[in-house]
């Protein structure tokens, strides 16, 4: 169930501003895999009005940990994912991500699936399942197993940051087992998940969660789902009082 489709937003017509570099911290912590300050990111539409929608974002990751990203539709989650991914460069802000970084896109047609080395694949393929499919052409299966090939070819490129764009989308309730099952063993692996689902903050070992193009707050999973509840409880009483 989609527990954050009470205020979607929209920016039709619209299209990327120029944007500036982004500087990288020369001398990152260890234990940090990522770490953003002051990200910001905006769009300019076709009547020439700058849309804001990133706002001085700040978000750190620990090493080896799987976190998760929740908000409203239109909050800026995935933004900020390809921010750190390096698909989009931010009109300015910090940013260091650990190296070599995979991307997993919530559409798996959109995935690349390279890598070199055949022994690494073998081993990433049979870890998400999908061994027996190896000579099956990727456009013959389906939603969910292509979602698996591209976290298995991750992995295969041995990466020390995994960002995840809600697979939830495509990968049932084993399928996402599986996967989490995976990043636990991958103890050098820190992955960031973008989710709509409550439920899964149950398997983290922490969260952020945005509203607006900014982050609200961050911490443990039972503190984000408590403050997330709450907020959606006074709204609903809002809306039965009206």
């Amino acid at each position: 169930m989609n527990l954050f489709t009470l205020a979607p937003t929209s920016l039709p017509h619209a299209h990327l501003s120029p944007l500036r570099s982004t500087p990288m911290r020369d001398n990152p912590t260890e234990n940090v895999a990522i770490e953003g300050r002051n990200i910001n990111f905006s769009v300019n539409t076709r009547q020439g009005k700058i849309v804001p929608i990133l706002k001085d974002c700040s978000i750190r990751i620990p090493s080896g940990q799987l976190w998760m990203l929740l908000g409203p539709n239109g909050c800026g989650k995935s933004t900020l994912l390809k921010i750190l991914a390096g698909l989009l460069t931010p009109t300015n802000g910090t940013l260091f991500v650990r190296r070599p970084k995979s991307y997993v896109f919530q559409n798996p047609d959109h995935q690349r699936h390279l890598s070199s080395c055949r022994s690494r694949v073998s081993k990433a393929l049979d870890a998400v399942g999908m061994s027996e499919y190896l000579e099956r052409p990727v456009q013959t299966l389906s939603g969910g197993q292509k979602q698996r090939v591209a976290i298995a070819g991750a992995l295969a490129e041995a990466c020390k940051v995994l960002l995840l764009d809600e697979l939830t989308t495509f990968l049932d309730e084993s399928d996402q087992a599986t996967v989490r099952n995976l990043l636990e063993i991958s103890g050098e692996v820190t992955a960031l998940w973008v989710t709509h689902r409550l439920e899964e903050l149950e398997y983290a070992d922490g969260a952020v969660y945005m509203e607006d193009g900014r982050v609200i707050m961050d911490g443990d999973g039972a503190r984000i789902s408590k403050f997330i509840k709450a907020k959606q409880s006074s709204y609903i009483n809002r809306i039965n009082s009206s």
